[in-house]
């Protein structure tokens, strides 16, 4: 304290008191949050008690990243420290949803050792808005499902189809799941596969439908083959020949090889496995196990 007897601190006193540097003390004075009680006779800034508790909420108040404009506002009372730290947080939150954007499409390009241009291309697929991101499924889900829904208003459901859509505040895994969806569904190529799976599945079940092209032979097919597999039948072996002839009946094993291989297209699955993701939900089973006993059961039939 001063030796006037007036009780006031100088800005070297009231650092020590505080631990915080003359130089930040001087700024924040001179920036209007700590303005001096009083000033010596040489013209030095003075304060007081009062002083020490407005410079701690200074202090804390900078440490939670306010500004100096806000910190300025709550100390006039011209709005309190609750509202301040409320539009804080939602400041925050978009910071940090703009980081999670940020660290995923870094991570994606570490991971693929992406070009300059496909970099580009990725940190803009990123940061498409809520808007824009539906736009692109929208346009999506129509091409792919132009004609069919009315004719079998049930195949979204019985496909397990749901569009992907990204929450408002994604994880760094699901960010990374919508670009690498995002550039599969805009590929044309992909997508007429797509329509051509759908169209399979969306044929009636029957005697006319071919075996290995719809969804309720893929359930069987799932079915038959983990019993299969279950029971430890061989691909190669008689009784696989006995599963085979119940699944596909009298149907060209070789035809059924080739439809089967087109249904399990590595890309669909992926297809899958990434809306899973983007939605929040659990990646749905590929069934690769059973897939691949039919396969092999099929490939040695063919063979003979």
């Amino acid at each position: 304290m001063t030796e006037d007897g007036t009780g006031l601190l100088t800005i070297g006193e009231l650092a020590r008191a505080t631990g915080l540097s003359v130089r930040t003390i001087r700024y924040w004075s001179d920036e209007g949050a700590l303005p001096p009680v009083a000033r010596s006779a040489g013209g030095y800034r003075l304060y007081d008690a009062g002083s020490v508790a407005r410079l701690e909420l200074v202090r804390t108040l900078r440490e939670l990243g306010l500004g100096l404009d806000d910190v300025r506002r709550v100390l006039a009372g011209e709005t309190t420290v609750a509202q301040v730290a409320a539009a804080h947080v939602a400041a925050l939150d978009a910071q940090i949803r703009a980081l999670k954007v940020t660290r995923a499409v870094l991570s994606t390009v570490a991971r693929r050792g992406s070009t300059a241009e496909e970099t580009t291309l990725m940190n803009k697929l990123a940061r498409l808005s809520t808007a824009e991101r539906r736009r692109i499924i929208e346009d999506f889900m129509a091409e792919i499902f132009e004609g069919i829904d009315t004719a079998d208003p049930d195949i979204r459901t019985r496909l397990r189809f749901a569009a992907a859509n990204l929450p408002d505040d994604p994880s760094p895994e699901q960010v990374d799941a919508w670009v690498e969806l995002a550039e599969l569904i805009q590929d044309p190529a992909f997508r007429t596969t797509l329509r051509e799976m759908i169209e399979f599945n969306a044929a009636d079940r029957g005697p006319d439908v071919p075996s290995g092209s719809s969804l309720w032979f893929m359930s069987r097919l799932v079915q038959l083959a983990g019993d299969a597999l279950r029971e430890g039948v061989a691909p190669d072996s008689p009784r696989a020949g006995d599963v085979l002839r119940e699944l596909i009946g009298d149907a060209d094993p070789a035809a059924v090889l080739e439809r089967l291989a087109a249904a399990t297209n590595v890309r669909l699955a992926r297809y899958r496995e990434l809306s899973a993701l983007v939605n929040g939900l659990e990646p749905p089973s590929a069934h690769e196990r059973e897939f691949a006993w039919v396969v092999a059961a099929l490939e040695v039939r063919v063979a003979r």
